[in-house]
């Protein structure tokens, strides 16, 4: 069949009106958010950051992830894709001498000076600048073995800026404290950026207990995930001394009791763990934090211990269990 060309002249129209309506929609979308960016800290350093903000629907709140030690921010992806599909918009930094975050001389494992007070210091301007991106959501940490360090620290210095927190393979105890901060900090003096010998061999002591040598088992008995580790250039390096003198320093302050007993007291926390993660000496040193919190008055406290898990329980042969456990946690918490 034929078509006129007046039936031809009114397609084309229709055809032009429609890419035209097209083209206008396309111009008017904001481009989607940059799944990194950097971040100014107040003393000039620029913060790596990663965001994901894949939540369909009006979001439930945030969560800052705040990673461990000699790892980086990348390797929460799958966690944080779990808590998108959830609801929860999630943002990590790589800390200062890690992965993206370079200082001073860039390389990995200086961090610069004054290095576990920045830390600290850094996680509370992201939340701010969180704040600004998604004013009237709650922010809840969830800060993994180092981590959860500096979560604890943060949750003393700057109290209920956030809604709650989740403590990862995380501890509350340094043993002989004044006697293994003096000795870092002899280290330092003498070589501040020089790799930390005492560093080293933490992290080979944590692996004895499974294969009687150095390596990387301690951390999850998923072989997959460990080899992972093990590859990443941007895991498993060494601290400089100094970095270890200032860890170490900043680990006896925030569990001086004058300091932990400035926790809010309605602060919600949630200490989840590995009942074979070496880090807390197989939850030892969890059940000495979690008497003090309950001492300090704490009052919003739950824990969960997984058995035969390691120390990254987000990267254990459990991890569906464990990620429902916290997503359930936040959940009932955000109000």
């Amino acid at each position: 069949m034929q078509r006129s060309r007046r039936q031809f002249i009114a397609l084309a129209s229709v055809s032009a009106s429609v890419s035209a309506m097209g083209l206008a929609a396309c111009s008017s979308m904001a481009p989607a958010p940059s799944p990194t960016f950097t971040l100014g800290m107040s003393d000039g350093t620029q913060l790596f950051v990663r965001r994901w903000l894949a939540v369909r629907g009006t979001p439930k709140g945030v969560v800052q992830v705040i990673h461990g030690a000699a790892e980086h921010s990348a390797r929460y992806d799958r966690f944080a894709q779990r808590l998108n599909q959830d609801g929860w918009l999630v943002y990590a930094d790589d800390h200062r001498g890690h992965a993206n975050t370079r200082v001073r001389t860039k390389a990995l494992g200086d961090a610069g000076p004054d290095a576990w007070n920045k830390f600290v210091s850094d996680e509370r301007e992201l939340t701010t600048h969180i704040n600004q991106q998604h004013p009237g959501l709650k922010v809840f940490l969830l800060g993994h073995s180092m981590g959860s360090f500096i979560a604890q620290d943060y949750a003393a210095r700057y109290g209920n800026v956030v809604a709650g927190v989740v403590l990862s393979g995380s501890n509350g105890v340094l043993a002989n404290a004044d006697q293994t901060v003096a000795a870092v900090k002899d280290l330092a003096k003498k070589d501040p950026l020089g790799p930390s010998p005492v560093f080293a061999s933490v992290f080979e002591s944590f692996n004895k207990p499974f294969t009687g040598k150095a390596g990387f088992e301690w951390l999850s008995r998923d072989a997959v995930e460990v080899k992972k580790y093990a590859d990443d250039p941007n895991c498993g390096f060494p601290f400089s001394n100094e970095l270890v003198a200032d860890f170490f320093a900043g680990l006896r302050d925030l569990w001086n009791p004058a300091n932990e007993a400035r926790i809010p007291k309605n602060m919600p926390f949630y200490v989840v763990s590995g009942d074979q993660d070496p880090v807390s000496g197989n939850t030892a040193g969890l059940q000495l934090l979690l008497a003090n919190y309950k001492r300090y008055g704490i009052t919003d406290v739950s824990h969960k211990f997984y058995p035969g898990a390691r120390h990254e329980i987000l990267n254990e042969t459990n991890r569906d269990e464990v990620e429902r456990d916290i997503v359930g946690w936040l959940n009932a918490k955000r109000g």
